[in-house]
């Protein structure tokens, strides 16, 4: 409890001191005055002494001492006198009257009295006074001053009485409840400043979870009292702001009430006077008010003068309090312009928010205090750049609750059991942090304890705590005669609804203060008899006061409207709805609040809870029913909330409604929902918020991840938290947490079980706070990680963390980073962490320091001298440390302790010592001890300032430490790596000893015992002197292991270049040479060529003089043969047999002819060379003709490829004519008049030749050129001028040559601007030619034209035509060149304008004298027309009709026509029918399509509609037909007999041997009359049933016919509804179908069950070609017994598993089966995850598949590592044509090994790479290898990560790579 403050000695002599240098600086100009002043009233002292005193400011200090030490009276007197005699500064007279009179006027008239006889003033006493100054004067200020100190002394007194201690005690008073506020002892509150500048950021932050509290960024806040706020203030003469606030109850209006009444008493010296003003009230006022109307007529009246008085408080702006309590309260726009800009103007009325805002920004009464409460809500403009302090009452702490509670219960004895039972409740003693619920719970506390003094039951929520409150109020007023609950509600039952209504009406009506009239009568007397409301002066004008009322709290009234919505009947459960949301921390800017509801949604959630259900049904009146539908109501709302997005503080709010319900099924279901939304920033969490909170999370099931983000809380939260326990994951970031914090939390985290990461960082936490977490940690077994970044732990006690974190067995991080540890630190952590058994890495880079562990159990392995079996029983993981000391400026003196770390561990993979200052020194000193330190993968040395002495050094170790594999080193990027083999066991056994070297002849003896590993030097960058390249090349000369050599742009220059090639032939193992950005010239590129003729074992050589010059050379692998001789046992390198080749490529190289020259005859010279490229080179026509005229003497060569040169149409026939100059080549191609390719083969081999010269811009003009030279040849077997020039002329001009070359070609002229004559042309030439036997037309998109010609006796004279928009004049033409055209065998017409008129024309015409004509028509006409008007139009052909076709879903009609030797007797019949008469003519339409239908042999219709006539002659006349082999009808209907009346018919198909009736919604009822149809059909051989509705009772059925169909070979069931009894019954009868070759049952329903009997029965189908069993999810299980079964199937030809759920097991299986399936020709097991070993036992079987064309492996899983042995399976199917590996994970690797296979799969023509993750590199490679493969057709690639630039320019060089999904 504060003690009372009153003017005592201390307080004066405060006030003495405050004024003493102004009043001796005062004094200073008049001493003597002083002296004769100061022995009237100190007539007892001698101050004859002071005459001695010179200085004058000297003697006046030393009489204000003797004044002082007179006592208090004196001192008074004499300051009243003083400011009566002089004329004082106003501020020193004010604070002097202050100090001496506190308002006391009758002491100063007193004073006056007694001093009478000194109004004579003494001579000599300068007033600094005019001198004209009267007596009047003297009069009118003291009558001011007299004015303003009764006014000030009449504002304490009103005080006093408003806010004092008053409250009566006696026995009429104690039997009334007092509102909560001061009917008990003052407790002082919590309170913490934070920075006011930081609200001036938060204008631009209008986030909801952005509340009033500090960034985290800031200091830790500082805790103040309540005398401090003031004090703190820096008084610069200005306005002053201070804004406190506080969340709802925590006593806000409390404090300011109490500083009032503490200014009344005298504490608050320096505020003359004070004014309270409440926001609640200031919203009655409808009208405005000048400032000295708001002081006056609202607060306190002055009794006379009060313009007197109003100046002498302008006057004394300084020495004024004005208080504004509850801005939030206030209803009004608080968003207004301040006229702080504007010069000052007369007083004029204004809004309260204008006087307001002003007086905050000095602009009224400037200089004096603004004192502002609010709840947190954001604030005005104008408020948050005045501010000038800042702070939060966070209500109560854990002392403030027990110091309250013992006030509270100080007159009871069971004060201690009160007391203990708050403390022995978490839940409650978190209410109690806020004031108002502390007294609530008090009161409850009380009535319990005084009730039932063992056992005491408080409510559980706020919103029971306040249901139970008014309960206890009503039964204190009752008394001993109260009776039950439900007696005293029914009692009160009208006054407490009429309560209700109230309190709901005053919210929405923004109404929170009530006036008589307002309130019915009955209410306002059990309201203020119970103390609910509480009454109050009400001042609007100057007129009399009227009586105010409000709830004596914002809660209560929000209580009471939650309560009327619950249990009032005229609201429904939509408008409850409506009302119930989370509240923002924020109103919008610029936005009024529209209602003041804090706690309104959370005490409806309360409300809504079972234990309030029989509370609400007595007020109500209604019954259970209804009630719980009101809260149902609730609930489901706060259900719905928990899905929305919810910000920080929401999810708080959220988590209070939860609580308040006590539901554990609905805390569970929004615990569920908010797992991932518990993110909280920048908002202070209370213990009571944390107690919502952890409720929440402990209803729900799932672990939860808590992150705190710059949210002040104090360690009470953490205690609260310590019973979460679904927390896996906790974060706290801000700088408010310290050691004590730490502390705390190190406390709650033993009971946290489920605790796997903790993070605390961005704090202030020292070596001390981490003591007590890793104490703490060490009882925490299950944590993971712990992240204390950026914090304060400077020091720490390595051994004793480190001793603790080994013992965490699960622990796998602990992150230091930014805490400013020292080096030395640094380095004893890295020796604790290498020796710690279950540390896997130190990451040390600057300031960033991470320990990674292995997450396992760190025991040391048993001793060795155990048991061999128990041994094997207990091995251990091989343990892998990395080790990086990186930017911690470590030199060469560190060395020596860097070196016995790292030979301490035997262990490490990886050490990072880069950023370090290590020089030449340090790292050849680390280097020389490299042999006995065991790391397995790689040092990096980086940017340790090497030279080129220390690069030197690094080289050498190549030699010295055999575990180097590579070495990285650029002096420009400053990187030194060393890679290392992983070999541990070839570290030396001494770990601490010096370097021991070995004798020559042990030497010797190691290297006879194993070959020296292959070495990688990469040196690039580094642009070496002329000296330094001498140093360089000798290390390098040493260095004869080396496999890669790696010099790129380190200025070799050509001499360089020539020095490197010196000694190029003594490194034996080089595999790979990379040179690049040397700036070699074109004498180099000569020299390099010649290399090769004299270093054979060169494999590829690419050079480029571009932009960036690139030599790269690679070698053949050389055999290591073991030599005989005794004497000398070493290994001798000889090169593979030369047959493998070599290959040149040069790019970027502008060259002439004489260049071209020289080349050549370099290349001339290398007789292994196979391959040359030239792109980027610039050749001319001229150097084109040079360097063909070299290709006879390149006698291996097999591609020539000129890539991104341009080549003039000439050109282009230059190159064609390559194939008279040299007799290899096999192709010639050409694309884009940019890239050419000319293929070459042995001599000996026979070959066909073809040529592909497309989008070369080849016109008429080359055609006559072109043409010789093909003659000259002899016709190719393959012509390609697609995308060219010819035009009809050049078309024409072609043909004329092909007319006279008897020639077996085929040639492509797309794309080659053909109309519609130059196609007529064709057709003409076609006709009268009797080589050309197929030609093909498009004149659409495609635009497609292909010739084949023909030099043999081929019968087939095929016309195809598509899209070619022929005109009647081209068609009549058409009709014409094809009646004479007597050989033609076939016609295909696709969407040609052809009518029906001219389709009957067609088919009248196209005859031949004996053997078959197939006619096609495909017209959008062909869907219109009805089946009958069809088959009108087939009669109209000649010849008998074979074949009836008609798809109507294509618009497709086709006939195949027989012509017997003799057709004149058919045709005079036909001709006999014209003569009918109509009433005939059906009869004889029916005669006439039996007659030329008689030989029908094939009937498929699809999508037709047959109706009645149609259908009866389909069943009549067309199915019984003798010769009908085949018949199909799918996807049709018939109308309106159904598909029963076909069935019938087709017991009359006796001969038929195919039936296709897929697509007809066949179903199990329909099945039985099928089955007597196919009972009639003894020779079928193919039944085709797909995609209908056959169940497992059809199939029974079905299963019976097929059981006597002995001949029948095919059976398709798919995509029906075929589950395990009926897929049972037809295994069955496969057994017995010996020439059964094809089964489909794809896409059905059967189990695993089914599968496996089926895949039984298989096993004795010996004879099956086709297998498809696609989409019926069998499972491993099932594929293993189909393994079990494929060696017995021999023949088998396709195998389709799509998407059988086949996994890694199945699939292994079945690839090692398929071997026995030699005759396998397609296989797709796509859409089945069959793993690395499926797919690597795929690989292994694919060698043996000589016929497989096709191989689908689409979403199989496939990644780069399956990759290698793919390609190289694939190299060995020579039948292979199709492979589909899109939807897989194959990246750039990947690509390229399937690029390398493409040139050796000579037959393949499809590779489908779709929605892979090829990228550049990949696409790159494909493109280069395709070009070697000209058969292949395309290469899909879409949907990889390709850049588009490049797939458009590989595009644009090969359109084989297809990059759209379109294509």
């Amino acid at each position: 409890m504060q003690p009372p403050f009153q003017m005592d000695d201390l307080n004066l002599k405060t006030a003495i001191a405050s004024a003493r240098p102004q009043l001796v600086e005062f004094l200073g100009h008049r001493p003597d005055w002083l002296l004769t002043t100061s022995q009237r009233f100190l007539p007892g002292v001698t101050l004859s002494g002071l005459d001695g005193i010179t200085d004058h400011k000297e003697k006046v200090s030393v009489l204000l001492d003797l004044l002082e030490k007179a006592g208090p009276a004196t001192w008074k007197q004499f300051v009243q006198y003083l400011c009566m005699e002089c004329d004082l500064p106003l501020d020193l007279e004010i604070l002097l009257m202050s100090c001496a009179g506190e308002g006391n006027l009758s002491q100063k008239q007193e004073a006056r009295a007694g001093l009478s006889e000194w109004t004579r003033v003494p001579r000599g006493f300068d007033r600094r006074r005019h001198c004209t100054s009267s007596m009047s004067d003297k009069d009118a200020k003291q009558q001011r001053l007299d004015s303003a100190e009764r006014y000030r002394h009449l504002l304490i007194n009103s005080v006093r009485q408003r806010y004092g201690s008053r409250r009566a005690a006696g026995p009429a008073a104690q039997g009334q409840m007092q509102p909560p506020t001061f009917n008990q002892a003052f407790v002082n509150l919590v309170i913490r400043q934070s920075k006011a500048s930081r609200l001036k950021e938060r204008t631009d932050k209008p986030r909801e979870d952005v509340a009033l509290t500090p960034e985290p960024e800031e200091c830790v806040d500082t805790a103040v009292k309540v005398s401090d706020l003031f004090d703190s203030v820096v008084r610069s003469g200005t306005t002053k702001v201070i804004f406190l606030f506080g969340k709802p109850g925590t006593g806000k209006t409390m404090l300011m009430h109490r500083i009032c009444q503490k200014w009344a008493e005298g504490v608050l010296h320096q505020f003359l006077l004070t004014f309270l003003f409440e926001f609640r009230q200031l919203n009655l006022l409808k009208r405005k008010l000048t400032l000295k109307e708001l002081l006056f007529d609202l607060f306190l009246q002055p009794e006379d003068s009060p313009d007197t008085v109003f100046q002498h408080l302008l006057e004394n702006a300084q020495h004024t309090l004005i208080i504004f309590d509850g801005l939030d309260e206030f209803a009004g726009n608080m968003d207004v312009s301040s006229s702080s800009k504007r010069f000052p103007a007369p007083p004029s009325p204004m809004s309260i928010s204008e006087l307001f805002a002003d007086l905050c920004h000095g602009t009224l009464l400037p200089g004096c205090t603004v004192l502002v409460t609010s709840r947190p809500k954001r604030l005005p403009d104008f408020l948050l750049n005045t501010v000038d302090l800042l702070a939060e009452i966070w209500g109560f702490d854990h002392e403030k609750v027990e110091e309250y509670v013992s006030h509270y219960f100080h007159q009871h004895s069971f004060k201690e059991q009160a007391i203990a039972h708050l403390k022995n409740n978490t839940k409650l003693l978190s209410m109690c942090l806020i004031p108002a619920l502390c007294y609530v719970v008090c009161i409850c506390l009380e009535y319990l304890l005084l009730k039932h003094q063992t056992s005491v039951e408080l409510p559980q929520t706020m919103t029971q705590f306040y249901i139970k409150m008014l309960l206890i109020f009503i039964n204190k007023q009752q008394g001993e005669h109260a009776g039950s609950e439900e007696t005293q509600l029914n009692c009160n039952k009208k006054a407490i609804l009429g309560l209700c209504d109230l309190a709901l009406k005053g919210l929405e009506d923004k109404k929170l203060v009530f006036y008589v009239g307002d309130i019915p009568e009955h209410v306002e007397e059990f309201a203020s008899l119970h103390g609910l409301l509480t009454v109050f002066e009400v001042k609007t004008s100057g007129s009399l006061p009227e009586a105010g009322y409000s709830f004596v709290h914002l809660s209560l009234q929000e209580f009471f409207a939650a309560l009327c919505l619950m249990v009032s009947k005229r609201v429904d459960k939509n408008y409850l709805k409506k009302k119930f949301s989370l509240k923002s921390k924020w109103t919008l800017k610029n936005e009024a609040k529209t209602e003041f509801m804090e706690s309104f949604h959370i005490f409806l959630s309360g409300l809504s809870s079972k234990e309030c259900r029989t509370f609400l049904m007595l007020l109500a009146e209604q019954d259970e029913a209804w009630v719980q539908d009101k809260q149902d109501a609730i609930l489901q709302s706060l259900k719905r909330l928990a899905t929305t997005h919810l910000t920080g503080p929401k999810v708080i709010e959220l988590c209070h409604c939860t609580f308040e319900t006590q539901d554990p099924e609905v805390a569970q279901h929004i615990g569920s929902l908010l797992n991932f939304k518990y993110e909280f920033k920048n908002f202070r969490l209370t213990p009571l918020d944390m107690s919502a909170l952890v409720f929440v999370i402990n209803s729900g099931q799932d672990l939860t991840h808590l992150d705190f983000a710059g949210c002040p809380m104090d360690v009470d939260c953490l205690e609260v938290l310590a019973s979460c326990k679904n927390v896996v994951h906790l974060s706290f970031r801000s700088r408010r947490c310290d050691d004590d914090f730490a502390a705390a939390l190190s406390r709650s985290l033993r009971k946290m079980g489920s605790l796997k990461k903790l993070e605390l960082t961005g704090g202030i936490v020292t070596a001390k706070g981490l003591s007590n977490l890793v104490q703490a940690s060490s009882h925490c077994l299950q944590l993971e990680e712990i992240n204390l970044q950026d914090n304060r732990i400077r020091d720490l006690e390595v051994k004793r963390v480190m001793d603790v974190f080994s013992r965490m067995e699960k622990l796998k991080k602990i992150d230091l980073s930014y805490n400013n540890l020292s080096l030395n630190v640094v380095l004893i952590l890295a020796k604790e962490v290498v020796a710690c058994q279950n540390a896997t890495e130190l990451h040390v880079r600057k300031d960033t320091v991470i320990i990674y562990f292995s997450g396992q159990s760190g025991k040391v392995p048993r001793s060795l001298d155990l048991k061999g079996e128990e041994n094997k029983e207990h091995v251990t993981q091989t343990r892998h440390m990395k080790l990086c000391l990186q930017g911690r400026s470590l030199c060469p003196q560190h060395v020596q302790e860097i070196v016995a770390i790292l030979q301490s561990c035997p262990h490490l993979s990886e050490v990072d010592l880069s950023g370090n200052k290590l020089g030449d020194e340090g790292c050849s000193w680390l280097l020389r001890y490299l042999p006995w330190i065991s790391v397995s993968k790689q040092l990096d040395l980086s940017q340790n300032h090497l030279s080129v002495d220390g690069i030197c050094s690094l080289l050498e170790s190549v030699n010295t430490c055999r575990k180097i594999k590579e070495v990285e080193v650029s002096l420009w990027h400053k990187t030194a790596i060393l890679r290392f083999t992983g070999d541990r066991e070839s570290a030396s056994p001494h770990p601490r000893g010096d370097p021991v070297f070995s004798t020559g002849d042990q030497a010797d003896e190691e290297e006879n015992q194993t070959p020296a590993a292959s070495k990688r030097i990469r040196l690039t960058d580094s642009h070496f002197q002329v000296s330094d390249l001498e140093k360089l090349c000798a290390v390098l000369k040493e260095c004869s292991n080396i496999s890669e050599l790696d010099l790129s742009n380190t200025a070799l220059g050509d001499n360089g270049l020539w020095q490197l090639f010196q000694f190029l032939p003594s490194l034996k193992m080089l595999r790979s040479l990379k040179l690049n950005d040397n700036q070699i010239s074109l004498n180099s590129v000569f020299s390099l060529a010649h290399s090769l003729s004299t270093l054979k074992h060169i494999k590829t050589m690419n050079l480029s003089l571009g932009h960036t010059q690139v030599v790269h050379i690679t070698f053949w692998e050389r055999i290591r043969v073991r030599s005989t001789s005794r004497s000398r046992r070493s290994f001798l390198a000889h090169p593979k047999p030369v047959a493998n080749g070599q290959c040149f490529r040069l790019r970027d190289c502008a060259m002439g002819p004489e260049d071209v020259t020289r080349l050549c005859q370099s290349l001339a010279e290398c007789t292994q060379l196979t391959e040359i490229e030239l792109s980027g080179n610039s050749l001319s026509d001229q150097c084109i003709v040079r360097l063909l005229t070299f290709l006879p003497y390149l006698c291996r060569l097999t591609l020539l490829s000129i890539r991104n040169n341009n080549f003039s149409p000439c050109c282009t026939v230059l190159l064609v004519n390559s194939i008279n100059l040299c007799e290899r080549i096999t192709k010639v191609e050409v694309r884009s008049s940019e890239n050419a390719f000319l293929h070459f083969g042995t001599s000996m081999e026979s070959k066909e030749t073809s040529c592909r010269l497309i989008d070369c811009a080849i016109g008429q003009e080359q055609i006559d050129e072109l043409c010789r030279v093909l003659e000259q040849h002899g016709w190719l077997a393959e012509v390609d001028l697609s995308r060219n020039h010819l035009g009809d002329e050049g078309l024409r001009c072609l043909l004329d040559h092909l007319h006279q070359a008897p020639i077996t070609c085929s040639l492509n002229l797309s794309h080659n601007r053909i109309s519609q004559d130059g196609v007529l042309d064709l057709i003409n030439a076609f006709s009268t030619s009797g080589n050309t036997t197929e030609v093909q037309v498009s004149l659409c998109s495609k635009a497609t034209l292909i010739i084949k010609l023909t030099s043999g006796d081929d019968p087939r004279k095929i016309l195809r035509l598509a899209e070619c928009n022929f005109q009647p004049e081209h068609l009549e033409k058409l009709c014409s060149v094809l009646e004479k055209c007597s050989s033609l065998t076939e016609y295909v017409s696709s969407k040609n304008n052809v009518t029906v008129q001219t389709a009957k024309t067609l088919l009248h015409s196209l005859k031949k004298s004996l053997g078959s004509l197939k006619i096609s028509i495909e017209e959008p006409w062909v869907c219109k027309e009805s089946v009958t008007s069809l088959l009108e139009l087939a009669v109209q052909a000649c010849g008998n009709i074979t074949e009836i076709t008609i798809h109507k879903d294509k618009g497709l009609f086709q006939l195949c026509m027989g012509f017997p030797p003799c057709l004149e007797k058919v045709e005079s019949v036909v001709s006999r029918l014209k003569l009918y008469e109509p009433e005939v003519k059906r009869a004889c339409f029916c005669q006439r399509v039996r007659e030329k239908c008689a030989q029908l042999q094939e009937l498929r219709w699809s999508h037709v509609e047959l109706h009645g006539d149609e259908a009866e002659m389909l069943v009549s006349i067309l199915l019984p037909l003798p010769e009908l082999k085949k018949f199909g009808l799918t996807s049709s209907s018939i109308m309106p007999t159904g598909i029963d009346y076909l069935i019938t018919g087709l017991q009359k198909c006796q001969a038929i041997e195919e039936l296709n009736l897929g697509h007809m919604r066949l179903s199990d009822v329909t099945i039985p009359k099928l089955v007597l149809g196919l009972c009639e059909m003894p020779s079928l051989k193919r039944l085709l049933l797909n995609h209908n509705s056959i169940g497992d009772d059809g199939c029974s059925r079905l299963a019976e016919a097929l059981r006597k169909m002995h001949y029948l070979e095919e059976i398709n069931l798919s995509h029906n509804k075929i589950g395990d009894p009926g897929l049972i019954n037809i295994a069955a009868v496969l057994m017995e179908m010996p020439n059964l070759k094809r089964i489909n049952l794809s896409g059905n329903s059967p189990s695993p069950v089914g599968g496996e009997k089926l895949m039984d029965a298989l096993a004795c189908c010996k004879h099956i070609e086709e297998l498809l069993l696609s989409r019926n999810v069998f499972g491993d299980k099932t594929a293993v017994k189909l393994a079990l079964c494929l060696p017995h199937m021999s023949d088998l030809k396709i195998l389709h598993l799509q998407n059988n759920n086949i996994g890694p097991t199945g699939g292994t299986e079945l690839a090692r089966a398929l071997v026995g399936c030699r005759l396998l020709e397609e296989m797709s097991l796509s859409e089945n995850c069959l793993g690395e070993g499926g797919i690597h036992a795929l690989s292994e079987g694919l060698p043996c598949f000589e016929h497989l064309r096709k191989i689908d492996l689409k979403l199989c899983g496939i990644t780069d590592d399956a990759s290698k042995s793919l390609s190289h399976s694939f190299r060995q199917c020579p039948s292979m044509e199709e492979i589909i590996l899109s939807w897989n994970t194959l990246g750039d690797r990947g690509a390229r090994e399937l690029a390398s296979a493409l040139p050796r799969m000579e037959k393949l023509k499809m590779l489908d790479l779709e929605k892979n993750l090829i990228g550049a590199c990949g696409a790159t490679k494909l493109a280069e290898e395709l070009a070697k493969c000209p058969k292949i057709q395309f290469i899909r690639l879409w949907n990889n990560p390709v850049p588009k630039g490049l797939a458009e320019n590989l595009t644009s060089q090969d359109s084989r790579l297809r990059f759209s999904f379109y294509e």
